[in-house]
């Protein structure tokens, strides 16, 4: 009786499993092809022109006391806010050390920019390696030499909220967010500045003819 309770066991395994085979392979494809969304993402998109991507970069340069500071947000709607000084209200919006001595020497600008060119700049970093998780935080052997510089930004769904000193783990991100920096800072962009006004010579007199 047990030989024939086995066997009719065995019979029915081998029924059900082709049915079983299948709901696996299924069930696999199914877990491989989400898989592809949560497990890998690709880093280097088209950046698309939208007011809701913003990009914030701290740079301080240590190299001499006091710790000079620089902050630049750019947001895909052209808005550009530049932050300098040696004030720690640059880089920490919180800051309570009214009493520091360099708590005055804050300097805050507010311009507007074409909204295409600050797409280009945030194509340019995603291009670099922005959002390369892979690329970025892994190597440690260039010296920082007293500057630092970090980024955050969110840009077309994609984000980056680490704050490390990108002189050392990723140098020519680092590189590119500087000269980022260095544009904005010293702002020709979307808007001129007013000279000083120069008088203008007299204009010379042709001689009159003789009459």
């Amino acid at each position: 009786m047990s030989n024939r309770l086995a066997s009719k066991c065995l019979r029915s395994v081998l029924r059900l499993a082709p049915r079983a085979i299948k709901l696996f392979t299924l069930h696999s494809s199914i877990f491989v092809l989400s898989g592809c969304g949560l497990f890998w993402d690709d880093p280097y998109v088209t950046v698309t022109n939208t007011p809701l991507n913003w990009c914030e970069i701290h740079y301080y340069n240590a190299t001499r006391e006091p710790v000079r500071r620089v902050s630049v947000r750019l947001t895909g709607s052209g808005f550009v806010e530049v932050k300098s000084g040696t004030s720690r209200r640059v880089s920490d919006s919180f800051a309570k050390s009214m009493d520091d001595a360099t708590w005055n020497d804050y300097r805050n600008r507010r311009f507007n920019v074409d909204p295409d060119h600050v797409r280009e700049v945030f194509q340019n970093l995603v291009n670099v390696g922005l959002f390369d998780k892979d690329k970025m935080f892994t190597s440690t052997k260039y010296p920082s030499q007293g500057r630092f510089i970090a980024v955050r930004a969110a840009i077309d769904n994609k984000t980056q909220t680490e704050v490390k000193n990108l002189f050392e783990e990723d140098p020519e991100l680092a590189e590119r967010l500087y000269n980022v920096v260095l544009e904005f800072n010293r702002p020709t962009l979307g808007r001129q500045k007013a000279g000083p006004h120069r008088p203008q010579p007299p204009a010379k007199k042709e001689p009159e003819e003789a009459r």
